[in-house]
């Protein structure tokens, strides 16, 4: 997470999503400002978590240009938006009653 506030990512939330799911322990969630942005912070966190963490994600799925980007480390999930696709998506609100918001980064 702390790559993402370096990098200016703006609303970061860490939601605790266990034990009721089995897709992942962690959602990051977090929003980007501009295409380039949202690139730039799949680019850092992939390489922060290479350095620091010896990992890769075994799946990046969406695109800079349609406002989403997901990086699955298996059990945390990187959920980059754009504001407007975060909106559309609601995840905090589609999680509320099952997960803990462990973390919120204005």
């Amino acid at each position: 997470m702390d790559v993402l506030e370096d990098k200016k990512a703006e609303d970061i939330i860490l939601l605790d999503l266990r034990p009721d799911t089995i897709l992942a322990d962690f959602f990051i969630i977090c929003t980007g400002n501009s295409d380039r942005q949202i690139r730039a912070l799949v680019d850092y966190v992939r390489q922060a978590c290479k350095e620091q963490a010896n990992k890769l994600p075994f799946n990046i799925e969406g695109t800079p240009e349609s406002g989403w980007m997901l990086m699955d480390y298996s059990n945390v999930v990187v959920h980059i938006f754009s504001a407007e696709q975060r909106d559309y998506y609601d995840l905090e609100g589609l999680w509320s009653k099952s997960a803990h918001v462990l973390v919120s980064i204005q």
